[in-house]
């Protein structure tokens, strides 16, 4: 039998595990390894094989009072993964972005358990962000492996002298040929004269409160401007679920929410009908671009987080947005804090709906994003490597 602790966190952290776990036990069972998985996770990744520890899907924020809430329910998971190393030590460990509990879990594996195999898939995008005068995560320092999904990414880590290996895109492994666009249009119930825009504000409560209200109202004017047009809403969590349907109902809008369980089922109908996705920075962006779907991106947090992080902090980025951060430009609209308003929203939209050329123009970006991504079979290049460095021990 041989352990493996796969951590993550987060809508999206689950997703991209749950695709690992299921590449895992394939890759495995083709080994004829007896593969035991326990997690830090989400239903996504519990589906896909995994043992959950404790459910992490909902345990996600980005800023310093944004955090609050989540301190005594990461206490309580530390507590779990504590009692778990000193009863059933796993044999190797896989983190998967999640980056603050995560950094401090593999300090920990190093210091608990110093022989066992760790890699980081999907590390920090520290090769975009810096703090200060660069400041990074000693990442490098407990991992034995850094499998990395961007090319700037394993260059970043490659010369500050980690062991990486650039597997690609897990994104590509998703990322179908789309239904015939009426085929969508009927299977999500369009009448002929609908023009259907995704509204994508949240995988944290947090975006719900600061990103919602600026994107419910930007909906409400365009829908003003014109009636054809149809809002649908995927939840990212239950939770979501009954507030995303009180703010349409709020504001009068003609929509729709999506269950967190149809919206997975039905994003290939939802990409092949939707004219625009407006809605929050992301791994959905790179989904969206995959899916040549126009988009236009912002974010928000608390005022005490963004004094904190570019006053004190000093925290610096060219771009927010992984499809603007690979391509090195702005191909994507971003309306970052006091810019994300309603107004700014509905300028950008209209320009993608009604400019042929605005459209082509990122379209054709799209097309050049994809080529640097790699190739498909991401996973399960990604689970051949973790479980050669099991046979290694």
């Amino acid at each position: 039998m041989v352990r493996l602790l796969v951590s993550t966190g987060e809508v999206s952290g689950d997703l991209q595990g749950g695709l690992l776990i299921e590449a895992l036990h394939k890759e495995a069972k083709r080994r004829s390894i007896n593969l035991e998985v326990f997690a830090l996770g989400g239903p996504r990744m519990r589906s896909a094989g995994a043992e959950l520890i404790a459910d992490t899907s909902p345990m996600g924020a980005i800023g310093l009072w944004e955090a609050i809430p989540f301190v005594l329910p990461t206490l309580r998971v530390q507590r779990r993964v504590k009692k778990l190393l000193m009863h059933r030590p796993p044999d190797a460990a896989v983190l998967i972005d999640y980056m603050g509990p995560n950094i401090r879990l593999g300090n920990k594996l190093r210091n608990d358990l110093p022989n066992i195999p760790i890699t980081y898939y999907i590390a920090p995008q520290e090769w975009a962000w810096r703090m200060g005068d660069g400041g990074t995560t000693d990442l490098i320092g407990f991992t034995d492996k850094i499998l990395a999904i961007f090319p700037d990414e394993a260059d970043f880590y490659k010369k500050r002298g980690g062991a990486v290996t650039w597997v690609g895109h897990p994104m590509l492994d998703t990322t179908i040929s789309p239904p015939d666009s009426s085929i969508a249009r009927k299977r999500l119930g369009l009448e002929p004269s609908d023009r259907l825009v995704l509204l994508l504000p949240a995988s944290r409560r947090q975006e719900l409160r600061y990103l919602m209200p600026s994107l419910i109202k930007a909906a409400s004017l365009l829908q003003a401007k014109d009636p054809r047009l149809k809002f649908f809403i995927p939840a990212g969590l239950e939770a979501f679920e009954k507030p995303l349907r009180k703010s349409l109902a709020d504001f009068g809008v003609n929509g729709r929410v999506l269950s967190a369980k149809e919206s997975n089922q039905m994003k290939p109908f939802l990409f092949a009908a939707a004219e625009l996705a407006l809605g929050k920075s992301g791994t959905v962006n790179m989904e969206l671009a995959l899916n040549r779907v126009p988009q236009v991106v912002g974010y928000k947090v608390s005022r005490i987080t963004a004094f904190v992080a570019k006053k004190i902090l000093q925290f610096r980025v060219d771009h927010i947005s992984p499809v603007n951060l690979l391509l090195k430009e702005r191909l994507v609209p971003e309306l970052v804090q006091e810019e994300f308003t309603p107004n700014a929203l509905v300028e950008n939209a209209l320009n993608l709906l009604e400019n042929s050329g605005a459209r082509f123009d990122m379209l054709a970006g799209y097309d050049r994003l994809r080529e640097m991504l790699g190739s498909p079979g991401v996973t399960k290049r990604a689970a051949e490597a973790i479980l050669d460095s099991l046979e290694k021990i």
